[in-house]
């Protein structure tokens, strides 16, 4: 699999996830604007890929300036870029705790951070995958995700696709079903990208969809990924996944969520205090530059939601499920 975000001869290379499923291209990046503008447009985007992407700006900002001053300030820029994603500014502050070492070392650190991510990632959908085999005694599995914690979503492999790769290649997967998730189509453009790159059989259904599939009989667990996560288990991700913990809980339906345990912040007790970025209204009243709403209609647009932690199964990160 090729990395998300990465390094290559002196700046950042990244896919540019704003193109897919129609065009596969990569982007160059040489300045932390045109990195802040990528992440504000959700070119690179994903809690665990900002972290790479995060610490990656830095190293930018490091070579770009001899003053340390400027170099923080950049970061601080950075890091602000998404206010809900922990990784983002986790990953800025792991670098620039090596700028007093110099440039090569802030690279340093933040190439060691992807190689970091991948291999936790994989650990952690593993032991996810275990849990879930656990949970649901029917095989093969029917799985639901929303948004896309996939490959995409990380520096390599992912999370709650993560679980789908480790599951397929063991034979416990029937399909997976992918919601669409509104506004932007992360699953419908970017989860169906990477289960059909992979081979894995999938059907994409309206994120209203869902509650009917699991009345249904087709679901057998939901799997997401998260954005944030408080000490207390609450889970921030993408706008929707509360909905959907509310429908698995009625149900009867296992609800895991899977993380690297750099996305849970030791400062955060409980959801309540997660910062939830609120975007554009032309998302919710345009499609690809097509009034859909009448002139001047408000909207509600939040990019994330909170599950409080007593409708999760399970938080699983690269060391077990998390206790609370």
């Amino acid at each position: 699999m090729r990395r998300t975000i990465d390094w290559v001869n002196g700046a950042i290379e990244i896919i540019d996830q704003v193109a897919l499923p129609g065009e596969y291209r990569t982007l160059r990046l040489t300045t932390v604007d045109e990195l802040i503008g990528a992440i504000q447009r959700l070119a690179v985007r994903g809690a665990p890929a900002l972290g790479g992407a995060g610490a990656l700006g830095t190293a930018l900002a490091a070579f770009a300036h001899d003053d340390p001053a400027e170099v923080r300030a950049d970061a601080e820029r950075l890091a602000g870029a998404r206010p809900t994603a922990v990784n983002l500014s986790w990953g800025v502050s792991r670098a620039l705790a090596r700028l007093g070492d110099g440039p090569e070392a802030v690279l340093a650190e933040a190439l060691a951070l992807l190689d970091e991510d991948e291999r936790l990632n994989h650990e952690a959908s593993a032991r996810a995958a275990e849990l879930i085999l656990e949970k649901c005694p029917r095989r093969p599995l029917r799985l639901l995700t929303h948004c896309n914690a996939g490959r995409l979503a990380t520096v390599g492999w992912g999370t709650a696709l993560g679980v789908v790769w480790h599951l397929h290649a063991a034979g416990h997967l029937e399909y997976v079903l992918a919601d669409e998730t509104r506004p932007l189509l992360q699953g419908a453009r970017l989860t169906a990208w990477e289960l059909a790159e992979a081979g894995v059989p999938y059907r994409v259904l309206p994120d209203s969809a869902a509650a009917a599939a699991m009345a249904r009989g087709m679901v057998d667990c939901v799997v997401v990924g998260a954005d944030r996560i408080a000490v207390n288990g609450d889970v921030a991700n993408k706008i929707g996944t509360y909905g959907l913990a509310l429908a698995a809980a009625r149900h009867g339906l296992p609800f895991v969520v899977v993380a690297p345990s750099s996305t849970v912040d030791p400062e955060l007790r409980s959801g309540d205090s997660i910062v939830i970025e609120e975007r554009a209204a032309e998302e919710i009243t345009t499609v690809s530059g097509t009034p859909v709403a009448p002139p001047g209609t408000k909207v509600f647009n939040p990019a994330f939601d909170v599950t409080p932690a007593e409708l999760i199964t399970a938080v699983v990160t690269e060391k077990g499920p998390l206790a609370p």
